[in-house]
């Protein structure tokens, strides 16, 4: 029997991008209870606003929401609750090293099903300034620009 292949993303974090500035990223598990899978499953997750926290030498990922199943009659957990990330203790180790000496937190990218397991794949971040903000808009919009005057010359049509 072959290996099952890699569902799709649950959830993708679009707003990281613009508001942090992304360094390193690790693949992690999630710890997660009751009908959560289920929920996910579904579809029906949101990463924004999601971040997470090395405590006690663990890692826990606060501000995720997973709403509850609709399927189910009782035993619903809370959406918002704090969930731990399965890590390797070395990776844990250099991740508390890096956000306690330069300023950095730890943002959830991507919500997915690898191998029948939920996994979330995790980023160093720095947070961007508006100004930096404004620079990444003005650079994409120009990209765009230029990609929409080559296609019209390469079309025929007057610039």
């Amino acid at each position: 029997m072959k290996k099952s292949q890699a569902e799709p993303v649950v959830a993708r974090n679009r707003k990281a991008a613009h508001d942090y500035h992304l360094g390193e990223t690790w693949e992690a598990g999630i710890v997660l209870q009751g009908l959560e899978v289920k929920a996910l499953r579904a579809g029906r997750a949101s990463l924004v606003g999601g971040f997470a926290m090395v405590e006690d030498r663990e890692i826990w990922l606060h501000g995720v929401h997973i709403p509850q199943y609709s399927q189910a009659r009782w035993f619903n957990d809370g959406s918002r609750r704090k969930r731990k990330l399965l890590l390797h203790r070395a990776q844990i180790d250099k991740i508390e090293r890096k956000v306690n000496e330069g300023g950095l937190t730890i943002v959830p990218l991507t919500l997915y099903f690898k191998d029948g397991r939920a996994k979330v794949e995790i980023a160093l971040a720095r947070g961007k300034k508006t100004w930096d903000k404004r620079q990444a808009l003005a650079e994409r919009e120009a990209i765009r620009e230029t990609e929409r005057a080559l296609n019209r010359h390469l079309k025929g049509r007057p610039a």
